[in-house]
């Protein structure tokens, strides 16, 4: 006799081309799809979402603003103390301005120098010739002090005028300019 074997049809086999396996596929697929829309407007809106991070403890008033708050602050006793201006050391620079400082140039002119010009005359930021430095101030002093008060006062450069400080009156920036020039002689 002869042996039956069954009949396979790789068409039946094949899930995208047999027709009943295709529709438990495309149903099984919108289903799936379905409830993952549905679990992601419950997470939105639902027990997991903005309504319940109101409720979160975590998310108070209070427990955020201690969250961004600052990490130090930093406070002056007013009862401290007031610690004498000598007991801080003055900068290197500092203190060869003050022995090279011709006696005839001081007061205002020093004055301004060393509350905004030396920021820059100090260590030549920019360009700016330092303080005392023979060789660099000797082709400015050559043109004039008239050249040097006009830079001074509407600015030159990178240097901005008045040194960046427009409540310097002109009296006390030509006297910082004759200070600087005094020191480069």
């Amino acid at each position: 006799m002869a042996e039956h074997h069954p009949h396979h049809d790789p068409i039946e086999e094949n899930i995208e081309t047999h027709p009943v396996k295709l529709a438990i596929g495309v149903v099984i697929g919108a289903a799936a799809l379905i409830i993952g829309i549905m679990m992601l407007a419950d997470f939105a809106v639902g027990s997991y979402g903005a309504r319940s991070m109101a409720d979160d403890p975590a998310m108070s008033k209070e427990a955020v603003a201690k969250r961004l708050a600052p990490v130090a602050k930093f406070e002056v006793d007013p009862n401290a103390p007031a610690v004498p201006a000598a007991a801080s050391a003055p900068p290197v620079a500092a203190v060869a301005v003050a022995a090279a400082a011709p006696a005839a140039a001081g007061g205002a002119g020093k004055k301004t120098y060393e509350t905004v010009c030396f920021a820059c005359h100090a260590s030549g930021v920019a360009g700016a010739p330092k303080f005392g430095d023979k060789a660099a101030w000797a082709p400015r002093v050559a043109r004039g002090k008239d050249a040097l008060h006009t830079s001074a006062l509407k600015g030159k450069g990178a240097m901005p005028p008045k040194g960046g400080n427009p409540a310097l009156s002109d009296a006390d920036v030509m006297a910082a300019v004759d200070y600087m020039v005094g020191a480069a002689k």
